[in-house]
């Protein structure tokens, strides 16, 4: 079947839950997508930062294929190696205490809130207790990660959801304030608004809440699956502040295009949270999903990641700046590390992405106005002039339509 073809059985027998654009993509090679046809992307998008290896990386495949051929699956009733290392290369990249692994972000959400509401059980003795969420934010789209996501119109069809949520603006701390309760137990948030539209936390709105934090006894869950894992420029977004949480959530990334997930914490919360037979997964933490973090951490650290990105996320900042100063519709420009973003006024950024697809780029966006860039971590300074190329002449169009 051609191309066409296999879009049209799709439409056929798949859920119409998303808005897919119209290219079957085949196979990838390092920064490079490839569809069906031969036509070549620069990919600026990394699968909604997952991708950060990039395509076709011959240590982190021969792994998985090794593991393949070894053992898939064997639940959570026995020990497996690979999770057992994966745990403790994820505990070392982070600095946090105890691991569970999930199969999704929205799953590692779902456990931080549990695991926030048992230790606040256990310390109070009753149950009842409130979480503070952010105005804009994104956790998901299971109904407990849908209930401290801030935005209505991801919520409204799905009422009632998990009571007890209070919401607050995100880099507002005396917002924030107002929200806290006697029941409040824990706040969290993105350390970047990913789809809220490329919003890092300013410091002294995450510092304060911090400090918020450890004197009432609250406890800080960071949402790190969308900005973790290197694309800040630190191994974790919240590295880049004097803060540490209590609870973390990462996915994406961690698995490099394995489906996997986590949420950490430290022992403090640990010994007061979540007991056996609180909390469960079938599939996660399996030896096959080890094994792809597993690796992901080791050629992360071994290639100095962090590094690379913070000396190729400046040379994206100084571009996007660029066509910022050239094109009138460039309204602001900001983010942190390869997770940024330009808010565009007087056109719809799925216009423009759309656009880019038939020149050979792959941009999505953040919200209804924002051109979002979350490249594989691996690009170079080349890759990003290609991309800023293509956006100008795209841009430059659309300045004379």
């Amino acid at each position: 079947m051609n191309s066409t073809c296999y879009i049209e059985e799709a439409e056929k027998n798949l859920l119409h839950t998303y808005n897919r654009y119209g290219i079957l993509l085949e196979y990838g090679k390092g920064v490079y997508l490839f569809d069906t046809e031969g036509k070549k992307y620069l990919d600026f998008a990394a699968g909604i930062g997952v991708c950060a290896l990039g395509y076709g990386n011959e240590e982190y495949n021969d792994a998985l294929k090794e593991q393949v051929d070894k053992l898939l699956h064997t639940s959570n009733l026995y020990y497996n190696v690979p999770a057992i290392r994966a745990a403790e290369l994820v505990k070392q990249a982070s600095g946090m205490d105890r691991v569970f692994f999930t199969n999704s972000g929205a799953e590692a959400v779902e456990g931080a809130i549990k695991a926030a509401k048992k230790y606040a059980y256990t310390r109070d003795q009753h149950a009842g207790h409130e979480v503070i969420a952010m105005h804009g934010s994104f956790h998901g789209r299971t109904l407990g990660a849908l209930s401290v996501t801030g935005n209505e119109g991801y919520q409204k069809p799905f009422g009632p959801l998990l009571p007890g949520v209070r919401f607050a603006e995100f880099n507002r701390l005396e917002s924030v304030k107002e929200q806290i309760t006697e029941h409040t137990c824990a706040i969290i948030m993105e350390t970047i608004q990913g789809e809220g539209g490329i919003y890092p936390a300013e410091k002294e709105f995450i510092e304060g809440i911090a400090r918020l934090c450890r004197e009432k006894d609250i406890l800080l869950i960071l949402d790190e699956i969308q900005c973790g894992m290197g694309r800040s420029g630190e191994m974790f977004a919240w590295q880049n502040y004097d803060v540490k949480p209590d609870i973390m959530t990462t996915a994406k990334a961690l698995g490099c295009g394995v489906p996997v997930g986590a949420f950490l914490m430290t022992e403090r919360v640990a010994e007061k949270s979540l007991a056996p037979g609180d909390h469960g997964t079938t599939y996660g933490g399996n030896p096959f999903a080890g094994a792809a973090v597993a690796k992901t951490l080791e050629l992360m650290k071994r290639d100095r990641m962090t590094e690379h990105v913070k000396e190729v996320s400046n040379y994206l900042w100084e571009r996007l700046e660029e066509l910022k100063e050239r094109h009138a519709c460039v309204a602001a420009h900001r983010g942190m590390g390869l997770m940024q973003g330009l808010q565009l006024d007087g056109q719809p950024a799925g216009e423009v992405s759309k656009k880019a697809l038939a020149h050979g780029l792959i941009l999505i966006t953040a919200g209804c106005n924002v051109l979002r860039f979350l490249p594989p971590l691996i690009i170079e300074k080349e890759h990003v002039d290609e991309m800023t190329d293509i956006l100008n002449r795209i841009l430059s169009e659309e300045g004379r339509s």
